[in-house]
């Protein structure tokens, strides 16, 4: 008899050792084929540069800013989100630079939006459906994680919306890479008889959280966010013990939240909603009203973001599939209004938008300027002003926002402050925005008085510098030497000297590769002076 029994285990054993050994050579195929991918790394580097950006850092925004500008497709998408109801001032002034984004909308927020623009750009265009489902729901989960920690006490609490972000990105990368393990795991779950974990674990040999995380540790990830990956135990969880705790439970939470927020309010969603609160509820201090108004204004927000993503309508598509409560719910293992300065001449408030719409650039001379270069410097002069009245900017955010306004206004290649050091009285680039600014900012260095050069005329006799021809032999022969080698394609460019009481203090450059015969006119010229007026005007008073 007990041969027998040994008999018929042994071909059951065979059979579930022949399913491992297929599951693992499928997880392996999986691993090789996305280590392989051409732009999975740099997808890698650029999640992990942001994602390392610490907003304690003094450097932080303008590094932020900086890697959005140099993207102009993750620009567009920022600025489109920053200019939504949900996002929109008191004031209802248009967003028209990264830096008003960061200042008004938060340095966490924009972050966590430009994590998840990099992931809808490079994985979107995949296999549409399941992925795009995906990213929606990682978008959505992401905001919840942002709201969460706004409610947190532990430091640095904003990790928990990356953590979210990137809860189901096993699941997003299975989607994207291989559809049919996708599909064969989804249809498992659909059927009832798995759950997720068991589902992934048959047909993958791993969970997606193991996934995902080996793919995050890749990525360099830091270890508190690989870390809050791992799914709780199961049942009603208890208080958490400590940050890490928090953020496990947070991810979870909000990756089981963005499952039922597209269909939040719908005939048979209490039970699934009453699982999660159940589960998640005296974990992370919630009840049902406090839970309810999370659902539907994260709901709001990932409709503007989603829509500005190009990822419009996913919320409703994933309506279409039966509202089933996600296994996580069920504890399986398995600022103020802007002014305009009173020293802008009146004919100029005619600029001034009516109905608060983001400018747009439509047309460009030859240079590269915008045709509407004026209007667009308003905008930047009524930004600035806005981030003065709030009484919480910092010098070194009020010139970068003028350096962007400059940058975009006037359509510039190359920008950059440039401010003497009193201790080696050498001149040094501080910011810098533009094509290869990393690089061209290394170089813009020189000595103070060094020689009678058009840099240092111009910061003799404090002067405004528009130079519309480079190439000109009075302009070329006061070009120092540091400048023909480090920017020897510069055609046309703007020396705007920042000087205090003779106190020569640094000074804004612009650039461009092509001549500029149309000039600055008046009312632009006025408009430039007013910008770094404001700064000096902040230096002054700091």
């Amino acid at each position: 008899m007990a041969s027998q029994h040994a008999g018929q285990a042994g071909p059951a054993a065979g059979a579930r050792e022949a399913a491992d050994d297929a599951a693992v050579a499928a997880r392996d195929r999986l691993l090789h084929k996305i280590s392989s991918e051409a732009d999975l790394p740099a997808l890698g580097g650029s999640v992990s540069r942001v994602v390392q950006m610490a907003s304690s850092d003094d450097e932080a925004v303008r590094d932020l800013a900086r890697f959005i500008l140099s993207d102009v497709a993750l620009t567009q998408k920022v600025l489109r989100i920053a200019n939504t109801v949900t996002y929109r001032t008191a004031s209802g002034s248009p967003v028209t630079t990264v830096s008003k984004a960061i200042f008004l909308l938060g340095f966490e927020s924009v972050k966590t939006a430009a994590l998840a623009m990099i992931l809808v750009d490079r994985l979107s265009s995949r296999h549409a459906k399941a992925v795009r489902s995906e990213l929606s729901q990682a978008l959505c989960a992401s905001i919840v994680g942002r709201e969460m920690a706004r409610r947190s006490q532990f430091k640095d609490a904003e990790e928990a919306a990356i953590a979210a972000l990137f809860k189901n990105l096993g699941r997003l990368l299975v989607a994207a890479h291989d559809p049919q393990i996708y599909g064969r795991i989804i249809a498992l779950v659909e059927a009832g008889t798995h759950t997720p974990a068991q589902a992934s674990l048959q047909v993958l040999g791993c969970s997606f959280e193991l996934l995902a995380e080996a793919v995050l540790r890749e990525w360099n990830m830091p270890e508190t966010i690989v870390g809050a990956l791992a799914p709780p135990p199961p049942g009603v969880l208890k208080p958490p013990r400590g940050r890490q705790e928090w953020l496990q439970q947070v991810a979870a939470f909000s990756a089981a939240a963005a499952r039922l927020i597209p269909r939040h309010g719908e005939p048979g969603q209490d039970a699934a909603t009453r699982a999660v609160l159940t589960r998640f509820g005296g974990a992370l201090g919630l009840d049902h009203a406090r839970i309810g108004q999370l659902f539907a204004r994260v709901a709001d927000e990932t409709r503007a973001l989603a829509s500005n993503a190009d990822l419009a309508l996913q919320l409703e598509d994933q309506g279409e599939q039966a509202p089933q409560p996600p296994a996580e719910a069920q504890g399986e293992k398995p600022g103020q209004t802007a002014t305009t300065p009173d020293i802008l001449p009146g004919d100029l408030l005619l600029g001034l938008q009516e109905h608060g719409e983001p400018l747009q650039i439509v047309e460009r001379h030859a240079s590269g300027k915008p045709m509407n270069a004026r209007d667009l410097l308003l905008a930047g002069v009524q930004d600035v002003t806005q981030m003065m009245a709030s009484g919480r900017c910092k010098v070194n955010d009020l010139m970068l926002l003028v350096l962007e306004t400059l940058y975009s206004s006037m359509g510039f290649r190359f920008a950059t402050v440039c401010l003497k050091d009193p201790q080696t009285q050498r001149f040094r680039a501080r910011i810098a925005i533009g094509e290869n600014s990393s690089e061209r900012q290394a170089g813009f260095a020189f000595p103070a008085g060094a020689a009678r050069d058009l840099f240092q005329l111009a910061l003799e006799n404090d002067a405004d510098l528009m130079i519309s021809d480079a190439t000109a032999p009075k302009i070329r022969d006061l070009l120092p030497a540091w400048h023909r080698t480090l920017l020897p394609d510069a055609r046309s460019f703007i020396v705007l000297p920042l000087v205090v009481q003779k106190r020569q203090l640094g000074f804004f450059y612009a650039d461009r590769t092509q001549g500029a015969p149309e000039g600055v006119p008046a009312d632009e010229t006025a408009l430039i002076k007013t910008l770094k007026g404001q700064v000096l005007a902040a230096v002054q008073t700091r």
